[in-house]
């Protein structure tokens, strides 16, 4: 039996099973949307929460009415302080002191276009995306600002790097609310958030600030490998919740250290609490998704008194320097980590720095591609000899195995006889080629993960029709190549790209064994033609290093193969 069970451990059965769990894995997202769980009403319904004296616990939502106007035309309305940096260009809203206005400068819409990328929109857009900081009191008692509070400016009217400003709200009852909004070169805003009580009585204030995003944005991938939506770092312990996990039913944290944040694939926006106050975080959905803090412990101004507060806000691309840079001098645990790096983060992040040392010596990110993929297939050349030695010998006595069965047919014990004294006689073990291609599948699966999630490899060209390695192959096999004036449908569109990597899988099958089953045959023939399919639409960053890997492990394999010689007589 235990012979038996050994025969059965062909390696053909694990890369089929590596083969289907990756595909599974890696594609299922591009095509499925994960069925959504009905909504229950009683989970998003609003809950008074009690604090510790037994009173009610401050709420920081207000309203938030969608009216779906242009985003010029909402602009263009209120009064608006400018925003200009190296990085950044923008307004804050007098209206609600929000800031609801942010472009990056440095990261344009298309290739070739002169038009920023636009991150943070007013929110009675369809696409409202902004920022609100201030402060709340236990049942409103106290006259304080809201969204519909018209604040004026002390002095400089135009943040930059250089320049703060100060907007002041007086809410005629004696008591001032200032915020001192500073700005860096890049994406780091200050907020001092100062309440001058000027009345006959002491009172308590709540400092707060809110993210809301009117709707999910519409070039999210849902794609399992990189996490798009709620995250934030409480006491030390990443979490990440998904809009739909949102949506079903709001998520509440508390924490003495930590920060939080609404992330897309490249860009991201993050609130940093003053350090050393507990606070309470809530992930929601209420008419749009929200990520908010509210201090927990009351700031007390007495009359003729001053109270004070400081945040830290990040409007920003996910720039790997500029993130790890914030998260070094800002002093803030696990900031980077807002760069998706994945489960293999110390294999992930490491590549990139290598890539994008090869990026900067070669001038071209499609060249440091292909250095890195060498590099890798050089790391890895004794594994994969290893593995390639046993693939090939397997190959080699498949006639002889395939005389046996027939021979043996009707003796299944008989023919597990022979085929062992075969294996034995030729020094093969049929599992032996599994374990280096295990070891290998973290880091080429590392690499996939770099370049799929990297701001780095965004808008830039490789050679020829390859203007952007972060898009699709653009050409198509359906017209030609572009020499038929016609452009298919988007499901229509397979590069050269992805056909190269299709035709070197195929090849690449030819000199590994082939399955004895007829299903497992059929599972292996359709694999090139699926994967080309399915490639066809991801980044061809990510199909020149399968193809250009493919291409190196053909050229090593084929070698063995030549060398590689059994006697079986």
């Amino acid at each position: 039996m235990r012979a038996k069970r050994r025969v059965k451990m062909d390696n053909r059965n694990v890369f089929v099973a590596i083969a289907l769990s990756m595909s599974v894995l890696l594609f299922w997202g591009a095509f499925f949307e994960t069925p959504k769980k009905p909504i229950d009403p009683k989970n998003n319904q609003k809950v008074e929460q009690k604090s510790e004296a037994g009173s009610i616990a401050p709420t920081i939502n207000q309203p938030t009415i969608i009216k779906n106007i242009s985003r010029e035309d909402s602009i263009k309305k209120d009064k608006r302080v400018k925003i200009e940096n190296n990085s950044i260009v923008g307004s804050i809203n007098l209206k609600g002191a929000q800031i609801d206005d942010i472009s990056f400068k440095n990261h344009k819409q298309k290739v070739e276009g002169d038009k920023n990328i636009i991150f943070l929109n007013p929110s009675e857009t369809e696409n409202g995306f902004y920022i609100e900081t201030g402060w709340t009191s236990v049942g409103n008692k106290i006259k304080i600002p809201t969204k519909e509070s018209i604040w004026s400016v002390k002095g400089n009217n135009i943040l930059s790097g250089n320049s703060p400003i100060v907007l002041q709200w007086n809410n005629g009852e004696g008591i001032v609310f200032e915020k001192k909004i500073e700005l860096d070169n890049k994406y780091l805003f200050r907020i001092t958030q100062q309440v001058r009580n000027n009345s006959n009585s002491s009172i308590d204030l709540y400092p707060y600030a809110q993210m809301t995003r009117n709707k999910i944005p519409d070039d999210i991938q849902n794609f399992y490998i990189q996490h798009e939506g709620f995250i934030g770092v409480f006491d030390d312990e990443l979490k990440e919740d998904d809009y739909d996990d949102i949506k079903e039913k709001k998520i509440v944290r508390e924490s003495n250290e930590g920060w939080l944040g609404i992330t897309d694939k490249y860009w991201m926006t993050a609130f940093v609490p003053e350090k050393g106050k507990n606070f309470k975080s809530t992930f929601l959905y209420d008419n749009g998704y929200k990520a908010n803090y509210i201090i927990n412990e009351p700031t007390t101004i007495n009359k003729s008194s001053t109270g004070i507060n400081q945040l830290r806000l990040f409007v920003s691309a996910k720039e790997v320097e500029t993130i790890d840079g914030y998260a070094a001098d800002q002093n803030i645990n696990k900031f980077d980590l807002v760069i998706d790096w994945g489960w293999f983060y110390f294999f992930t992040k490491p590549l990139f720095f290598v890539i994008d040392y090869l990026f900067k010596i070669s001038g071209n990110f499609g060249y440091a591609i292909v250095l890195l993929t060498i590099a890798i297939r050089l790391i890895f050349y004794p594994l994969a000899n290893f593995s390639f030695k046993s693939m090939a010998k397997m190959k080699a006595v498949q006639p002889e195995m395939m005389r046996l069965k027939e021979l043996h047919k009707d003796d299944k014990v008989k023919l597990q006889q022979e085929m062992m004294a075969l294996y034995r006689k030729e020094k093969i073990n049929p599992a032996s080629g599994c374990l280096p291609v295990l070891i290998q599948i973290p880091f080429f699966f590392a690499i996939y993960k770099m370049l799929f999630i990297s701001l780095e490899m965004r808008h830039q060209p490789f050679f020829g029709w390859i203007k952007d390695l972060s898009a699709a192959d653009p050409t198509t096999i359906f017209n030609l190549f572009g020499l038929i004036p016609w452009d298919p449908p988007s499901f229509m569109i397979i590069g050269i790209w992805p056909i190269l990597m299709g035709a070197s899988m195929w090849v690449q099958q030819k000199l590994n064994p082939a399955p004895a089953d007829p299903i497992q045959a059929k599972i292996f023939a359709f694999f090139p033609l699926f994967l080309t399919i399915i490639l066809a639409s991801f980044p061809s960053g990510l199909v020149v290093y399968w193809t250009v890997n493919n291409i190196l492990t053909i050229a090593q394999q084929y070698v063995i193969v030549k060398q590689t010689t059994v006697k079986t007589n």
